[in-house]
C-alpha cells in the first residue's frame, strides 16, 4: 500500500516537473517570437520610411517637371495669340484698304453712268434733229422717217453701247465679286456643316435566315401586318441575313426599322405584338422630335426668341424629309448658320438670318399631310403663329414668289443658293436633269449668229460658239447677257448656271511645194 501510494507521488511529481518545464520553455520560445516580430516590424518600418522618401522626391521631379511643362506651354500660346493678334490686325488694315478702294470705284462708276446718261440725251438730241431734216427733205411722215432713223441709229450705236456695257459690267462686276467673295469667304470658312444623303431604302441586319421566316408568320400574316401598320415595303428576298425596309416617306421607314429591329430583339413576333411595339416606337419618335426640335433652336441661339412650340416640333420632324436626297434638317441648319454670318458681315440681325434661315424650308415637314408647295405652307404656317414680316419674306423670297426687302431674306435666299448648290449636296432625277439641259441649250441656239450650244457640268454652265463674222467681242457680252437673262425667266434650277459665249476666228491656209 505504502508503494503504491509512493508510485502515485512520484508519478504526481514528474507530471507537475514536466508542466513546470514545459511552460518555461513555451516562454522561452514565446519571447523569441515577440524578439524576431520586433525586429521584422523594425526593418518594415525602414523599408517604408525609404519608401517615402522616394516618393517624395518622385512628387518633387513630377512637380518641378510639369511646372516647367506649363510655363512652356503658356509661351508658346502667348507667342500664338500675339501672331494671331497680329495677322487680324493685319486683315484688317488689308480690308479697309480694299473697301476704300471699292468706294472709289463705286464714284468712278457713277461717273461712269452719268456720262453715258449724257450720251443718251445726246443721241436723242440728234435723232429729232436728224428726225426733222428727213421728214422736210424726204417727204416721210414723222413716223416713217422715225422708223428708218432708229434702226439706223440702233446699228450705229449697238457697237458704242456694247462697248460702254462691257466696260461698266466689267468693274461692277470686280467691285462686286470682291466684296461678295468675301462675303461668302468668311460665310463658308466660319462655318463646316455636316451632310448626310438621304435614300429610299433601310437595310436591317437580322442575324440568321430563320428569322426571316418567322417575319414573315404563318401565311404572311406578319409581314402583311408589318407593311400595313407602317406604310412601307417589307423586301425579303434570298441576300443572307437582312432585310430591306422600302418607302418615300423617311419618317415612316425610320419608325418601321426601329420596330423591327425591336421584334427581332424580343423574340415574340405575331400582329398583335408587332402593332404593340409600332405604337410605342411612334409615340418615342414624336417625343423625340420635339426633343430634337427644342436642342437645335437652343443651339443656334433662339431658345428666347419666342418660337411657337408647334413649329419647334416641326423643326423636329425636318430630319425626316429629304430634298433631291439632301436631309431637310441637315440643310436648313446649313443655310441657318451661313445666313447668320452674311447677315452679321453686310450690318443685319445675326439671330433674325438664322431664325429665318431656319424656318425657309419649314413646310417641308407638312408636304405628305397637306397639299400644295412648300413655300405656301411655310408661309401660312409661320404667319399663323406670329413670325416676323422677315421670316415670311425670306420663305416667299428663296423661291423667287417675290423679291427679298431685308438684308436678313437676301443673305437666307444666298444662302439656299450656296447650300443647294453644293457640288454633291443634291441628286437630281434623270428625266427632270435631261429636260433642264434640252431647254437650255434650246434658249441659247434660238439667238441670232449662234453655231453650237453645249450645256456642261451637270448643267450647271453652258458655252455658246457664235460666228466671229456676225458677232463683235462687245455683242458677245451684250448676248450672254440676254441668254442668262432668258434662263433666270424660263428655266427653273437650283444654284447658278455660267453663260460662256465663245466667238473664235480661225484662218487656215496650205504651203503647196
Amino acid at each position: 500500500m505504502a508503494t503504491i501510494i509512493i508510485a502515485i507521488l512520484a508519478s504526481f511529481l514528474s507530471a507537475l516537473a514536466v508542466f513546470f518545464i514545459t511552460k518555461k520553455m513555451d516562454r522561452a520560445k514565446y519571447e523569441i517570437y515577440v524578439t524576431e516580430a520586433k525586429a521584422k516590424a523594425k526593418a518594415i518600418e525602414h523599408e517604408a520610411e525609404i519608401l517615402l522618401e522616394n516618393a517624395k522626391s518622385k512628387a518633387k521631379e513630377i512637380e518641378l517637371s510639369a511646372q516647367n511643362e506649363y510655363e512652356k506651354k503658356q509661351l508658346e500660346l502667348q507667342k500664338e495669340y500675339e501672331d494671331k493678334l497680329n495677322a487680324i490686325l493685319k486683315k484688317e488694315e488689308e480690308i479697309e484698304e480694299l473697301l476704300k478702294k471699292q468706294n472709289q470705284k463705286e464714284k468712278e462708276l457713277a461717273k461712269l453712268e452719268t456720262a453715258l446718261k449724257k450720251s443718251i440725251e445726246k443721241y436723242k438730241n440728234k435723232l429729232s434733229e436728224v428726225d426733222e431734216v428727213l421728214r422736210n427733205a424726204a417727204g416721210l411722215t414723222k413716223e416713217e422717217a422715225r422708223e428708218i432713223v432708229l434702226q439706223k441709229t440702233q446699228e450705229l450705236v449697238r457697237e458704242d453701247i456694247a462697248h460702254l456695257t462691257r466696260k461698266m459690267l466689267k468693274e461692277a462686276e470686280e467691285n462686286a465679286k470682291k466684296k461678295a467673295n468675301f462675303i461668302i469667304a468668311q460665310a463658308t470658312t466660319r462655318y463646316a456643316g455636316e451632310f448626310a444623303g438621304e435614300r429610299l431604302i433601310n437595310v436591317v441586319a437580322i442575324g440568321d435566315d430563320e428569322m426571316k421566316g418567322r417575319i414573315i408568320g404563318k401565311e404572311g400574316k406578319n409581314i402583311k401586318t408589318l407593311e400595313m401598320v407602317t406604310g412601307c415595303d417589307i423586301i425579303i428576298d434570298e441576300t443572307p441575313g437582312i432585310i430591306t425596309v422600302s418607302s418615300f416617306n423617311i419618317y415612316r421607314r425610320q419608325i418601321a426599322v426601329e420596330t423591327i429591329k425591336r421584334l427581332i430583339e424580343d423574340g415574340r413576333i405575331h400582329p398583335a405584338r408587332i402593332e404593340e411595339v409600332y405604337k410605342k416606337v411612334e409615340e418615342e419618335f414624336e417625343e423625340n422630335t420635339k426633343k430634337e426640335g427644342e436642342e437645335i433652336v437652343y443651339e443656334l441661339g433662339l431658345a428666347s426668341a419666342g418660337i411657337h412650340p408647334e413649329i419647334v416640333k416641326l423643326i423636329g420632324r425636318l430630319k425626316y424629309r429629304a430634298s433631291y436626297g439632301q436631309n431637310a434638317l441637315g440643310h436648313s441648319l446649313e443655310v441657318a448658320h451661313l445666313a447668320g454670318i452674311m447677315a452679321a458681315e453686310l450690318g443685319g440681325d445675326e439671330l433674325l438670318a438664322k431664325r429665318a434661315g431656319l424656318l425657309h424650308d419649314i413646310g417641308k415637314a407638312l408636304t405628305h399631310e397637306i397639299g400644295g408647295d412648300h413655300v405656301t405652307i411655310g408661309y401660312d404656317l409661320c404667319k399663323r403663329y406670329n413670325e416676323p414680316e422677315e421670316v415670311l419674306n425670306a420663305i416667299k423670297a428663296h423661291h423667287g414668289h417675290e423679291e427679298p426687302t431685308s438684308i436678313e431674306a437676301a443673305a437666307v435666299c444666298a444662302a439656299d443658293a450656296l447650300s443647294a448648290a453644293r457640288p454633291g449636296a443634291r441628286r437630281e432625277v434623270l428625266e427632270a436633269y435631261l429636260k433642264r439641259v434640252t431647254q437650255i441649250e434650246e434658249i441659247a441656239k434660238s439667238h441670232d449668229g449662234v453655231i453650237k450650244a453645249y450645256a456642261m457640268n451637270a448643267g450647271r454652265e453652258i458655252r455658246v460658239i457664235v460666228e466671229a463674222d456676225l458677232i463683235s467681242d462687245d455683242e458677245a457680252v451684250l448676248m450672254a447677257r440676254e441668254i442668262a437673262k432668258e434662263i433666270e425667266e424660263k428655266v427653273s434650277f437650283p444654284g447658278n448656271i455660267k453663260v460662256n459665249v465663245i466667238r473664235e476666228k480661225r484662218a487656215v491656209d496650205f504651203a503647196v511645194a
